[in-house]
């Protein structure tokens, strides 16, 4: 049974600083960087079997992540797979890619398959042109059968849209729309090359809601240089005057070493620790004062929300995109770079265009890596994600799924837990266990201890700070 008691508690900064080592997002597990080779071969056997189920009537909807990888600036804290230019042309040829893909894709795991959910990323999907937009979308409804009530989202740049193309984005059936915001302090925007202006996602946001998008989301990050509790505190309180339904609050990872653009920051600038914590522990209860739900991890949104009544009713899910509403159903990913999951596997698309439109002119799935997951991976993804989910571990249904005896299987796991129990974050019992309100907020914490590949060793430097 979930706890659905409002999560209120913010853990001591003592206990935060305890805490606040790297560890993965479990946006998947395992985690993405345990993929290894796997071929279009491979993936087409993964597609066949889920087109069998689908044909028998056994399988759900499935969800769709489009990567549209191009900006036409960089920002300096960015990690995600881009490629700045401001050559517009160039997407072109990326949608002639994408519609090939497409095509394999959907000769492989057949014609209008139901969707229930789109998402585009990037880079910034509005790079795109309004034109380029519904070339995409009408690709995809003629791949795809897209359900009536499907949610279909989409990132903004608010420095890239205007009323009109929030019009044109409403038009084409998107109904949630995710601001990039980052922080609204103008120090902060110079240092990390990202310059907008509180006003403007003000009218934009009151825009979108005249236009009837059900939800909107905004994403901030913590961390950033030259932000200061103070600073950081005027963000949350502008944030929250806005109204958004959802927030995502973002800790900044500097590793300049594997992400270029992060050079660009200047290290002394950054925040100290102590400060990075009274900024976190400052929006966890400044959000939760102007009547947000803390969703989980790093997710808050309005009672009134889908995401907060999911959290509530015991339905909350996790993919690639963080919480979701839908249930655990399989990803498509599309695009250079993408991540899908199908059936026990996952897969990643090329990481470079080149390599991605390489395969595509040969015919072939443009699948660089991947990873189809062992008896042990699966039970420990279960674990993990109802931990990341509902915050509680039922042994009898992890018993009864996986056949089973959770204090046998996992006696090192659960006295690993003790001292994490001891600082009040978990409550251990002989069939259960439970997340307190406290251990929400560092619940990564908890999860990593199932994570049998860190436990082994690998090294956790490479993730972001848990708080």
């Amino acid at each position: 049974m979930t706890d659905a008691t409002p999560i209120s508690l913010v853990p001591p900064q003592a206990l935060l600083q305890r805490m606040d080592g790297p560890g993965p997002r479990y946006t998947s597990y395992p985690t993405a960087d345990r993929f290894d080779a796997f071929d279009a071969d491979r993936l087409g056997e993964v597609f066949a079997q889920r087109r069998r189920l689908d044909e028998a009537g056994a399988a759900t909807p499935l969800s769709l992540y489009i990567h549209v990888p191009f900006c036409e600036s960089v920002c300096y804290y960015c990690a995600c797979n881009k490629i700045v230019t401001k050559h517009h042309e160039r997407a072109a040829s990326y949608l002639d890619a994408l519609a090939t893909e497409l095509d394999l894709v959907t000769d492989a795991i057949g014609w209008q398959r139901s969707v229930a959910q789109i998402h585009l990323g990037g880079g910034s999907p509005t790079f795109l042109s309004d034109a380029e937009l519904s070339e995409l979308m009408a690709a995809v409804r003629n791949a795809f059968f897209v359900a009536p009530q499907a949610e279909i989202s989409i990132e903004v740049d608010p420095r890239t849209v205007t009323p009109a193309r929030l019009a044109h984005l409403r038009g084409l059936g998107f109904n949630r729309l995710s601001f990039g915001v980052q922080d609204f302090d103008a120090d902060v925007q110079q240092a990390v090359h990202r310059v907008q202006s509180f006003d403007s996602v003000h009218d934009l946001m009151a825009d979108a809601r005249e236009l009837g998008f059900a939800s909107i989301n905004a994403d901030l990050i913590y961390g950033l240089p030259r932000q200061t509790p103070e600073s950081f505190e005027r963000t949350i309180a502008q944030i929250a005057s806005l109204r958004p339904d959802r927030i995502a609050l973002y800790a900044y990872a500097h590793l300049p070493e594997r992400f270029k653009p992060q050079r660009r920051i200047v290290g002394s600038e950054l925040p100290a620790p102590a400060q990075r914590l009274s900024m976190l522990a400052a929006a966890m209860a400044g959000f939760q004062a102007e009547g947000y739900d803390y969703i989980g991890m790093d997710h808050f949104a309005l009672p009134g929300d889908a995401l907060a009544a999911a959290k509530r009713e015991g339905r909350l899910h996790r993919n690639f995109q963080g919480y979701s509403t839908h249930p655990d159903c399989d990803l498509i990913g599309l695009g250079v770079s993408a991540i899908g999951r199908v059936g026990t596997s996952y897969y990643q698309n090329a990481k470079t265009l080149p390599e991605y439109t390489a395969a595509l002119e040969a015919g072939r799935l443009p699948v660089a890596r991947g990873l189809t997951l062992a008896n042990d991976d699966l039970v420990r993804r279960d674990i993990i994600m109802a931990l990341m989910c509902h915050g509680r571990v039922e042994f009898a249904a992890v018993e009864h799924a996986h056949g089973l005896h959770m204090a046998t299987a996992f006696a090192d796991e659960l006295a690993r837990l003790a001292p994490l129990a001891a600082d009040g974050l978990v409550t251990l019992s002989a069939d259960a266990i439970q997340v307190t309100r406290s251990g929400w907020f560092v619940v990564r914490a908890v999860a990593l201890v199932f994570d049998r590949y860190l436990t082994d060793g690998a090294s956790r430097e490479r993730f972001s700070k848990i708080a």
